[in-house]
């Protein structure tokens, strides 16, 4: 059984069928799938899902391209929606310097004060680092009793190397299928099979042969079979290891 750890089923994309098709999931070999917040709304529908399909948990936080919208009032919401038994953690938080669809200061500010409140709580976060590298491993140091993820990692291998020094880890989307993705593919090689998640990103980076289709949780086996082929794993081996992993991360029993 899989578990998709990072899944956007509050996007726009799925208003059309979301619960039918998170309803399918279970039937489709989904066990679990982790779905993240990234401002105010779309973490109290996170939440929503999560306690409407046992199969759903959700993060919440404030992602970068919203951090403008991260207010006095945001720090006492998460703890507030922290006390949820499904919310297991803090999510997607981090720096984008592609877009700087916020400012980068009301980024980093958002960011360092999401790790802190990760570490008051005790919850793992959810790390979106595009075109910020420096920036975020600088703010990672600085949490060493944090527990994180890099979801949709888009570093270079040696940066993975120090990720993975600090007990962190490393997730993977349909990105790794297509064909500028010698990168990603190095970097699996390196990773130990106890520090790697399956995720899709969906609606987003459907895998190849569905590239530029809407994505969702059905597509992992296509991610799983791409780690297998270089672990030297099966498919199914893959799924069951990275959902151990999933669940050991997230606390889910």
């Amino acid at each position: 059984m899989y578990f998709d750890t990072h899944a956007h089923y509050d996007d726009e994309a799925f208003d059309a069928d979301r619960y039918e098709l998170l309803a399918s999931m279970p039937g489709k070999g989904v066990s679990l799938i982790l779905n993240p917040g990234c401002n105010k709304e779309s973490s109290i529908t996170a939440m929503e899902l999560s306690e409407r399909f046992p199969h759903v948990y959700s993060a919440v936080g404030w992602h970068p391209h919203d951090a403008k919208d991260f207010d006095n009032e945001s720090p006492e919401l998460i703890r507030k929606w922290a006390a949820r038994p499904k919310v297991v953690a803090i999510g997607e938080i981090g720096l984008d310097y592609h877009y700087n669809f916020s400012p980068r200061e009301d980024q980093r500010r958002a960011f360092i004060r999401q790790m802190e409140l990760a570490r008051e709580l005790n919850l793992p976060v959810i790390i979106h680092d595009r075109e910020a590298h420096g920036d975020c491993m600088e703010i990672v140091r600085d949490f060493p009793d944090v527990l994180g993820v890099f979801n949709c990692y888009s570093g270079s291998p040696e940066m993975a190397r120090e990720i993975l020094k600090l007990g962190w880890y490393l997730s993977f989307t349909g990105a790794i299928t297509f064909k500028n993705a010698r990168r990603a593919l190095e970097t699996i090689d390196i990773c130990p099979l106890d520090r790697i998640l399956l995720e899709t990103d969906a609606p987003y980076l459907a895998p190849v042969p569905h590239r530029g289709e809407r994505n969702d949780s059905g597509n992992l086996p296509l991610i799983a079979q791409t780690v297998g082929d270089i672990k030297g794993l099966t498919a199914g081996e893959v799924a069951a290891i990275t959902a151990e992993n999933g669940k050991r991360f997230f606390g889910i029993q």
